[in-house]
């Protein structure tokens, strides 16, 4: 949890420093690259970690993990140009992908099938409890000290979670060999993963139909074409393609990928809400985010301890999805006059769906496969969730741009203003234009209240886009199969004994 922590929390507490990071290296041009090669690394390296984890043992590669984001945090913190930082986080981001890979899968390891539902919600926990006091954190580090410190925080937190992993967590001999390692696999997979997410990120300024984006989409589909040709004939494949005939398996990875539309898009464009629609300040509407992360907190621990007391426990996630589905219409639902509360309520709505599917199809994936494959299920589990945020973040950020010039046209158009104030309004779609507090402040409170409404259209379809998308998750999660969550004594040294016996007679047989 330590680990996780230190992962997660790095991932929230940035953000709010990013504005002082560009004034000082002077690197605007470049800004979401900062992100964006985080995202790509760490995406690219989950599931490869997680099969390199099940052959060699975890504890190696958490501690190997601490150490290399700790240690590019401090280069991060070090950085003297917008290039450096970009590599810097990066290489953060390799490391970063180890940590979400193999924490997880440290659950399946120490604990029965019974309890990994219990700890998997605490685990989803941590997630709420970064997204809570990092954006807070991130903001006073950078107000009272200095961006650098950010990153540099990291230090800390990394050393105690390294001390308490190496004294703590058992560490299991593997016989396996480098040469067991699926290096083609790996080669094809990053081949096709980061052509993949570079051209859903540059989206945001380049059309899905420019060269750019379509060549980047055409060389991800060629590389995992040879991926999924490369899978089937390794002995130790870094996705066994087999996984996916399990039922279990296969509906708890498009569930994870489908329900990320739906958590992104709440995420990444509740902000505009607040700001646009609503008029509150990027301080408070921060603050007024924060209650639907505590509805993901309390949802993921309750459904961790409810999951293994009751038989169709798959219901929960249908369950979960329901409530994010209703969550995203009240949200579509939301007009400059809505109340402030409304908009809370509803996030927390959210969030509660959000926090149910965490510790579910976790749980479930961990308990329906054997140990051999449980860092495989576990870190893939965490890739398609990154790659359905990634997709979702692009196709609702299209839909937003495209939608916002087409209401804002119209909704000015029916004020029948002179030609010379049309004249002074943005021209583009970009939220950043409408949401510029000098252009605010100069336009007639009309003009101002029509803009607004425009925004409000545009994220009106947002939300019903993400609620749509969400509607596939809602099918998908009836057809899982239970696995039962039965008690088994559990050693340090050894899978539970209820599995080591299954996996004996399997062998056997």
């Amino acid at each position: 949890m330590l680990a996780l922590l230190l992962a997660a929390l790095d991932q929230t507490i940035v953000g709010t420093a990013i504005p002082r990071i560009v004034a000082d290296l002077n690197g605007l041009d470049r800004l979401a690259w900062v992100t964006t090669a985080y995202l790509v690394t760490s995406t690219t390296m989950t599931p490869i970690a997680g099969k390199l984890g099940d052959l060699f043992g975890r504890k190696p590669f958490l501690i190997a993990g601490m150490v290399g984001f700790v240690l590019a945090s401090a280069v991060c913190g070090l950085s003297q140009d917008m290039t450096e930082l970009i590599v810097a986080r990066g290489v953060q981001g390799i490391f970063g992908g180890v940590l979400f890979a193999t924490v997880f899968t440290v659950i399946g390891d120490l604990f029965p099938p019974d309890q990994r539902g219990r700890l998997a919600g605490l685990f989803g926990a941590v997630f709420g409890l970064s997204s809570i006091v990092g954006p807070t954190t991130g903001g006073f580090i950078t107000d009272h000290w200095s961006w650098r410190w950010v990153f540099e925080v990291n230090i800390p937190v990394g050393i105690i979670a390294l001390l308490v992993v190496i004294a703590g967590l058992p560490y299991v001999r593997s016989k396996a060999s480098w040469r067991d390692i699926d290096f083609l696999g790996a080669i094809t997979l990053a081949g096709g993963v980061v052509p993949l997410l570079i051209a859903l990120s540059i989206t945001r300024d380049h059309a899905w139909t420019s060269p750019q984006v379509v060549g980047l989409l055409a060389l991800a589909a060629a590389m995992l074409a040879a991926f999924v040709f490369a899978e089937s004939r390794v002995e130790h494949p870094i996705v066994p393609l087999q996984l996916f005939r399990n039922s279990t398996f296969t509906v708890s990875m498009i569930v994870g990928f489908l329900t990320a539309f739906g958590m992104f898009g709440s995420i990444l464009f509740t902000p505009l809400v607040f700001q646009g629609v609503l008029g509150i300040s990027a301080t408070n509407s921060g603050a007024l985010i924060t209650p639907m992360m505590f509805g993901l907190l309390s949802a993921s621990t309750v459904t961790g301890f409810v999951m293994r007391r009751i038989r169709y426990y798959r219901f929960l996630g249908t369950l979960g999805v329901a409530v994010m589905i209703f969550g995203m219409w009240l949200l579509s639902q939301i007009t400059p006059t809505v109340p402030q509360w409304h908009v809370v309520v509803d996030l927390i709505v959210v969030g509660l769906g959000i926090g149910v599917t965490f510790p579910l199809y976790l749980t479930a994936v961990q308990t329906a496969l054997p140990r051999q494959f449980l860092g495989v299920a576990s870190s893939q589990i965490q890739f398609w969730r990154n790659l359905g945020g990634t997709v979702g973040s692009a196709v609702l950020g299209a839909v937003l741009s495209n939608r916002l010039p087409e209401y804002l046209t119209t909704r000015i158009a029916a004020l029948h203003i002179p030609p010379q104030v049309i004249a002074g309004l943005p021209k583009t779609g970009s939220p950043n234009a409408i949401l510029d507090p000098s252009l605010a402040s100069k336009l007639p409170a009309p003009i101002l209240a029509a803009i607004r409404s425009a925004l409000s259209d545009s994220l009106h379809d947002v939300y019903f886009i993400a609620g749509g998308i969400l509607i596939l998750a809602l099918i998908s999660t009836v057809f899982m199969k239970e696995v039962p969550l039965t008690g088994a004594s559990v050693s340090a040294e050894g899978p539970p004994v209820e599995e080591a016996e299954r996996e004996e007679a399997v062998a056997s047989a």
